[in-house]
């Protein structure tokens, strides 16, 4: 979750909706995302609204800010969200735990806030539940005790398995870890174990990154994330390329890099279903993430976490004493939203569609859009499928270019 936030209009003291956003509730799927912003140590490629202790000013943080008091925060949120989405029935199809480092909070605080959600709204039977954790924050048996209290799926954060590359990112596990990690959730009984990967980091050679795609592999996966490493303006990553220190990615290299994932991934059995994501089967998939994907609803909880509902999308107040002060009060933690209009919502359909493999439904398209189609096919980055058009392998590394031409 990026840690700047748009400007947008004023969002209501008590977060009420419109009308016309919740006409539709419960026909479309509805997961909740919760904000965890606490983190050990800052990555320097992070841009997102996470703070170590340090930065809130003391070991427990700020007044109202503590990782000890984060919960409830947290829960008296999930009841606002119950009493602002009214009372018909919405059980909720995923959870999805983020950060920051979701596992430094404890199993049981963790879990409480999952008990919140099933309490206001009900889990659905098949409910995914999903906590990111870092392979340094999570013991067997914390593990034991996410999947005691209602975790189904886990995401580690593997990032690499090179020593030199995680040094780069600023990443303090030991790469050792991530296998006992894995180990550990599958004899706590996961449905689910994920692990992500991010390729680009400077000085990490091409020998480098297969040692940490097999190094993945070797761990047994059931779905891998992996991303691209995007130097974002105002860390500290960015500084240190600013000041020469190290090199901007390689577009050529990054290229190189993903069809050598996509290779050795499809090659284990894992297939891609977005551009960045590669599952063992369809159950293996994110659906949570899927949410997002296909314009569905979901309800953020936490510090500059973003919601969606029916069209409507807010965001919350950034910084997690704002927010604590918020909730104290009896008020909305939303700080800004907007009213996404028809062609607002055809944009981002074709931005996050044509990403996935069942690909874009070209009605999404207008009619400058439709024409730039042969075009597309022509140069083979993608391929009629039907009513839909699905990126080739060679369109998935030129995504953003076959998205500026259905965009024009």
């Amino acid at each position: 979750m990026p840690s700047s936030l748009p400007d947008g209009d004023p969002a209501p003291a008590d977060g009420a909706l419109p009308a016309a956003a919740l006409s539709g509730l419960g026909e479309r799927d509805f997961g909740f995302y919760v904000h965890v912003p606490f983190c050990a140590v800052r990555c320097g490629y992070c841009d997102f609204n996470t703070y170590t202790a340090d930065e809130l000013g003391s070991p427990g943080g700020a007044a109202g800010a503590s990782r000890a008091t984060y919960a409830q925060a947290a829960i008296a949120e999930v009841r606002r969200a119950r009493i602002v989405l009214g009372d018909r029935d919405l059980p909720v199809q995923t959870v999805f735990l983020g950060g920051g480092t979701p596992t430094l909070l404890s199993p049981d605080d963790l879990g409480s806030v999952l008990a919140s959600i099933d309490q206001e709204f009900g889990l659905a039977p098949d409910a995914e539940v999903t906590t990111e954790s870092n392979p340094d924050s999570v013991s067997a048996e914390d593990l034991v005790r996410l999947r005691e209290v209602g975790f189904t799926r886990i995401s580690f954060g593997m990032q690499s398995q090179v020593s030199h590359v995680l040094r780069v990112l600023d990443r303090t596990h030991d790469p050792r870890r991530v296998p006992s990690a894995v180990a550990w959730a599958r004899a706590a009984g996961f449905d689910q174990v994920s692990l992500d990967l991010i390729y680009g980091t400077p000085g990490e050679s091409l020998a480098d990154w297969e040692t940490s795609v097999e190094a993945a592999l070797a761990c047994g996966p059931d779905h891998v994330s992996a991303y691209s490493l995007i130097v974002e303006d105002g860390t500290a990553l960015a500084r240190r390329v600013r000041r020469g220190e190290l090199p901007m990615p390689d577009e050529d290299d990054l290229a190189d890099k993903y069809a050598l994932v996509d290779e050795r991934l499809g090659e284990a059995g894992l297939g891609w279903y977005e551009v960045s994501n590669w599952a063992r089967d369809e159950a293996s998939r994110c659906r949570h993430n899927r949410l997002y994907w296909t314009g569905a609803d979901w309800w953020g909880v936490g510090p500059g976490a973003h919601s969606h509902v029916g069209g409507v999308r807010w965001w919350n107040v950034k910084h997690p004493v704002a927010y604590a002060d918020r909730i104290a009060a009896g008020l909305s933690p939303a700080h800004a939203r907007e009213v996404l209009g028809d062609e607002d919502r055809r944009v981002e359909r074709v931005l996050l569609e044509l990403r996935l493999r069942e690909g874009l439904d070209l009605a999404a398209l207008d009619d400058a859009g439709r024409s730039a189609v042969p075009g597309v096919v022509d140069d083979g980055l993608a391929v009629h499928l039907g009513s839909r058009l699905v990126l080739t392998d060679r369109g998935r590394l030129l995504a953003d270019a076959v998205v500026r031409a259905l965009l024009p």
